[in-house]
């Protein structure tokens, strides 16, 4: 996997990573994860956001038939935004909270209950584009 933190304005960065996911991709994935928020001053935010990056990239492949995505990781001037791009055009679907034998979904719902915002939409070119964004006004 190939992938580097560079700034993008004085107060933003920003890494990028294309990939095809497989079981042990999350588990990496959440390394970098984590050392970008405590290089960008953000390590009280690294649980949040690791759990939200491994529930994404485990539907991707779950759900995705080439497992093909890309993943962003953003500094944002009052957190970090992780979004996760696919070619499959299904939108995930969180389990109803009332279905606690739901095989799939539950992670959506785990994933709304630790980060501060999250959504699903389309992506230009075709697929979807999840993401979810953790802001340091909740740790404080």
């Amino acid at each position: 996997m190939r992938g580097h933190a560079r700034p993008v304005n004085s107060y933003i960065s920003q890494w990028r990573l294309s990939l095809t996911a497989g079981e042990h991709s999350a588990r990496h994935i959440r390394r970098i994860v984590r050392s970008l928020l405590d290089e960008w001053g953000l390590s009280p935010l690294c649980d949040a956001a690791e759990l939200g990056v491994t529930e994404l990239v485990a539907n991707v492949v779950r759900h995705v038939p080439d497992r093909r995505c890309v993943v962003l990781v953003l500094r944002l001037e009052t957190g970090v935004r992780v979004e996760v791009a696919d070619g499959a055009p299904q939108l995930p679907v969180p389990a109803a909270e009332s279905d606690v034998e739901a095989e799939h979904g539950r992670g959506l719902v785990l994933l709304d209950a630790v980060v501060d915002k999250w959504g699903v939409g389309p992506r230009s070119g075709g697929g979807k584009m999840v993401w979810f964004e953790c802001v340091e006004s909740l740790i404080n």
